[in-house]
C-alpha cells in the first residue's frame, strides 16, 4: 500500500518526505517547501490553509502531493 491521503501533522509529512531528518527539523521542513515552490502557498490557502497549523487537512495533502509528487 503506498502513500495515504490523510489528515497529517505537519512533522509527520515533512518525515514522509525526508525520512532521515530529526523530528525538530522534520517541524520546519514544509514552511520551506511551501514558501520555494511557485504557488503552492496560494493552492493551499485557496482550500483553507493558514500558515499556522499544526496539521494539514487531506485536502491540503493532496494539493501538497499534486505540487511536490508522492513522497
Amino acid at each position: 500500500m503506498g502513500f495515504q491521503i490523510r489528515e497529517y501533522r505537519r512533522a509527520e509529512l515533512a518525515q514522509a518526505y525526508s525520512p532521515n531528518i530529526a523530528p525538530m527539523s522534520a517541524w520546519k521542513r514544509p514552511k520551506t517547501w511551501i514558501g520555494r515552490f511557485p504557488g503552492l502557498e496560494e493552492r493551499l490557502q485557496q482550500v483553507g490553509y493558514d500558515g499556522n497549523q499544526r496539521n494539514f487537512t487531506p485536502q491540503q495533502v493532496q494539493t501538497i502531493v499534486d505540487a511536490l509528487g508522492e513522497p
